[in-house]
């Protein structure tokens, strides 16, 4: 049993709309032993190993509904056992996770073993962890020997699992905020591996890192971190507040301590959690031991009165008191019979008591500040204290010191209400933990005293979420209240487009659109990401990673996210959720990789984009495959575009007061035109749009449809989305490698990034309309992924319509010889009838372009179909029309690099025409050697010997 390929989905898939892992497993000769046949022992261990698995329902959809499954008639097959361990591994580690599912890959004993995961690492180690169980399980001649050490044991690797899931996990403070935010429908976004946090979308923001907001003052922060300059302001305000001294030394401590009065507190200036803080001193020397505890936490001291009372943290967000905890400092309680450390290993072994914050309450260990206040009451670790005596082991209530927590928010008294929500004020802070000592916070502190201790920012919400005592408080929600006022946005419009062809270019119309509105938008398409037209980063980022570029930035008011097929299986989606979703069509492209074999495996990954789609879904009703996705949308609604104004369905949406794009016939020529909620809204004639050429670029038409029709769906106005498409062209500056026009030579070049059968016959037909006057030149090529067959009906659809071919390959071979798939194109050509005197082979795309352009001549038309696009679009730019376009045609049969002499040629095998330069006859090579005999192409490359004798 191994792991074949490992996968990571970060939002919508083909397998869930939610973070998901995918393994590709091959059982092997486990393939014979499903879980029943490995016997009962199997099953018990298992379970013993982790019983959480007795509560998974499984397709029966209740509690035992697994162990069933394990042990009905054959039982169930390894790949969907390792799904539900590495879950229930999850869920051990105290994340709630509960999706999975495993599916024959169609390979005998290969499956997809697919489950839900929160944090990627901790999801990863729990498959390996899973694959490990299983196998430590199995009969011993089972077992793959070289899998597991010796020495391994599930016991010891589970809890090192918990810890590296608990290191990785955010803490309980951050944990309820993002848990308040997805409540309210907010996407949250984690930036880092610790506590910064991400709330809604590019210009709607807002940062979190733990309880700091990106609305916590900065000298908030720093007043309330110098627990000195905090006690003056709040003391000048008339706020109870303890007497306290600053001190640098050991005598100035102990000086301090006499004049302020015993007992004090010690305790650093810039601490937290309750670091190096000791209370109730009463002699000399525990001052000076103390403040040396104090110094190792802090350059500075301070000395303050001790008040007599329990400590109260106050929790007040955005001006107003939320919660108010009652903190018990770490103890634990006699019974009579055990000693205190064995009293402290019973009370570590709540379960609710975790390492550091991975809890909701924190384990206490006997360190120096436990045994020095043992020792202070007259005990050690050896005494065993009477029955029902509370035994501290901490002077602070800290929760990541030990302590407890209870719930007093619905007691306090409202003087003692309005004193913290007033401290909060004076220090500036946004969200302020105040504590407050004294001995009944039921009663005004006029009455009974007490003191302010403390102020604090990045309070820990633990103890109001999870007290030990009373009742939970929802504190992480007045937080997003206060960042979020209800009815405020949290997301910016998201537009997300796939299909198989038009998807660039209808993202870069779309974006212009709400460009010329003067939003500053994001977009993610194949050479890139723009952030308001500025390219940001360079490459095809159509995938998951460019959409969350485009989502973190704070500039953008609108995101335009091109999303194609293989960012949808290699990670799935970005984000979880768009504004309105377009599939503009599902045509045989990229089939036979990653498991897409046929049209509808196509349609069921791009379908996704949909399925996720809020508010709308525009769909291709001339593409049935399209047309079949409303009925998996959970859109408000679906706009169809059709190019047929007889479109019967589309007529019956339109009665019924759909939206629609419909291409109708008119006087003038082909009106877009819009239906929404039964009004009939025409936007503009067709050769209105320079894109379409005048109309003759259907495909573009088309794209231009999608456009008016997503723009329309996110609440563009009608005039803004004219001026929108009337402003749009296809130049290399504004769509590179869609429909490059290039008319300052005497023949006409069109550079087109076509690459599959359905886009390069888009591309045929229009030359068709164009009608040159002179000869038309295809440069013709096929990625070295796509399916002979593909490349095959790409030279049929291309044969008869050109007068020369020049056939090469894409720089990426993608797993072909380097002449293969020029190869098969001309295999095609000349099995459609085309002649081997109209077909070149010249591999190389620069070779093949500059020879293209070579041929071309006054009033002809030269088709570049184009891998890299930048140095196509140099190369036609840069070209000198004089180096050969005002020859002859008996000229340039003979001579083509233009050098003005005739150039000869030679014919392969196969009737492919292949250059020999002139300096190929009577050449010498650098070392010297005559190679008289070599016929060489353009590159130098040599192709055959003239003869051998």
């Amino acid at each position: 049993m191994k792991t074949l390929e490992t996968s990571v989905y970060f939002g919508p898939s083909l397998y869930a709309h939610f973070p998901v892992i995918r393994l590709t497993l091959d059982l092997g000769a486990l393939e014979e032993w499903p879980s029943a046949k490995l016997g009962s022992d199997f099953t018990s261990n298992l379970i013993d190993s982790l019983p959480g698995l007795k509560e998974h329902g499984c397709s029966y959809g209740e509690p035992g509904g697994f162990v069933r499954r394990l042990t009905e008639d054959d039982g169930t097959w390894l790949g969907h056992v390792l799904e539900h361990c590495a879950i229930e591994l999850q869920c051990v580690a105290g994340i709630d996770v509960t999706f999975g599912k495993t599916r024959s890959t169609g390979d005998p004993g290969c499956y997809h073993v697919v489950y839900e995961y929160e944090q990627e690492e901790v999801g990863l180690e729990a498959g390996k962890l899973a694959l490990l169980l299983l196998d430590s399980l199995l009969p011993e001649e089972l077992q793959d020997p070289g899998l597991r050490p010796d020495d391994w044991t599930f016991a010891e690797e589970r809890d090192e699992f918990i810890r590296f899931a608990q290191r990785r996990a955010l803490g309980p403070s951050t944990s309820s905020l993002v848990k308040a935010a997805r409540e309210r429908d907010i996407p949250c976004l984690r930036l880092n591996r610790y506590s910064l946090v991400q709330l809604g979308h590019g210009i709607l923001q807002k940062r979190i890192q733990a309880t700091v907001t990106g609305e916590t003052r900065h000298i908030a922060v720093d007043i309330a971190s110098d627990k000195e300059e905090t006690n003056k302001i709040l003391g000048d305000l008339g706020l109870p507040v303890a007497r306290q001294r600053l001190v640098y030394g050991e005598r100035e401590a102990v000086r301090a301590g006499r004049r302020i009065g015993y007992p004090v507190v010690v305790k650093p200036l810039n601490a937290n959690h309750g670091r190096g803080v000791s209370t109730r001193l009463t002699e000399e020397e525990q001052v000076a031991k103390a403040y040396h505890q104090a110094r190792e936490h802090s350059r500075t001291v301070i000395v303050e009165s001790f008040i007599e009372g329990f400590d109260h943290r106050m929790l007040v967000v955005d001006g107003n008191l939320i919660a108010v905890s009652q903190r018990m400092p770490g103890h634990v309680k006699g019974d009579g019979k055990h000693t205190i450390e064995e009293l402290l290993e019973e009370t570590n072994q709540d379960p609710r008591r975790g390492i550091g914050h991975e809890k909701v309450l924190t384990r206490m260990d006997l360190d120096h500040q436990a045994l020095r206040l043992l020792e202070q009451n007259g005990y050690d670790q050896t005494s065993v204290p009477p029955e029902g005596t509370v035994v501290f082991l901490r002077s602070t209530g800290n929760l990541s010191t030990g302590g407890t927590a209870i719930d007093k928010t619905d007691v306090v008294h409202p003087d003692n209400r309005e004193m913290a929500m007033r401290a909060a004020k004076a220090i500036g802070l946004d969200v302020a933990g105040i504590d407050f000592l004294t001995t009944d916070i039921s009663q005004s502190f006029k009455e009974t005293g007490g003191a302010i201790c403390e102020v604090n920012a990045a309070p820990g919400f633990r103890m109001h979420v999870a007290p030990s005592e009373g009742e939970p408080r929802d504190v992480a929600g007045p937080v997003m209240d206060m960042l979020f006022p209800p009815g405020t946005p949290t997301r910016i419009p998201i537009a997300s487009i796939t299909g198989t062809n038009g998807k660039t270019t209808t993202t870069r119309m779309l974006a212009h659109i709400f460009k010329m509105t003067g939003k500053t938008v994001g977009v993610a398409t194949t050479d890139g990401v723009y952030i308001g037209g500025h390219r940001t980063v360079e490459g095809d980022m159509t995938g998951p990673f460019a959409s969350r570029m485009v989502l973190r930035d704070p500039s953008v008011e609108v995101a335009v996210l091109e999303t194609a097929r293989g960012g949808l299986l290699r990670r799935g989606m970005g984000y979880r959720s768009c504004n309105v979703g377009a599939c503009l069509n599902v045509q045989a492209d990229h089939l036979g990789l990653r498991g897409v074999n046929t049209l509808d495996d196509l349609a069921a990954v791009k379908r996704v984009v949909v399925e996720i789609a809020k508010d709308t879904a525009v769909l291709n009703a001339d593409d049935p495959q399209c047309l079949r996705m409303a009925d998996y949308t959970k859109a408000k609604q679906v706009c169809y575009v059709t190019m047929d104004h007889n479109h019967q369905l589309v007529k019956e949406h339109i009665g019924a007061g759909g939206m629609a794009v419909v291409l109708e016939q008119g006087i003038q020529g082909q009106m877009i035109t819009l239906y929404d909620q039964g009004a009939h809204l025409p936007l503009l004639w067709s050769h209105q749009i320079p894109a379409t050429l005048e109309g003759r670029a259907v495909h573009n038409v088309q794209n231009a449809m999608f456009a008016a029709g997503m723009a329309h769906a996110m609440s563009t106005s009608l005039e803004d989305i004219r001026h929108g498409l009337q402003t749009f062209d296809t130049t290399y500056f504004q769509a590179p490698g869609r429909l490059n026009v290039f008319d300052d030579h005497p023949f006409k070049v069109i550079l087109d990034y076509a690459h599959n059968p359905a886009a390069i016959n888009s591309m045929v037909n229009l030359t068709q309309k164009l009608d040159p006057k002179g000869r038309k030149i295809a440069v013709v090529a096929m990625p070295g992924d796509r399916r002979d067959e593909d490349i095959a009906e790409t030279a049929r659809l291309i044969a008869g319509q050109f007068d020369h071919y020049i056939c090469r390959r894409d720089d990426s071979l993608r797993g072909r010889e380097p002449d293969e798939v020029p190869r098969l194109l001309q295999d095609g050509l000349l099995s459609a009838g085309v002649s081997k005197e109209q077909i070149q082979i010249i591999p190389e795309e620069h070779e093949a372009v500059t020879t293209a352009l070579q041929m071309a001549r006054k009033d002809d038309l030269v088709l570049l179909f184009g891998d890299n696009i930048d140095r196509c679009w140099e190369q036609i730019t840069q070209f000198r029309p004089e180096d050969g376009a005002t020859s002859t045609p008996d000229e340039q049969s003979t001579s083509l690099s233009g050098s003005g002499s005739p150039t000869p040629w030679v014919t392969d095998d196969a009737g492919a025409s292949l250059r020999v330069p002139k300096e190929a006859k009577g050449s010498t090579s650098p070392g010297g050697s005559s190679e008289t005999n070599w016929v060489r192409d353009e590159r130098g490359v040599r192709l055959a010997r003239e003869s051998d004798d």
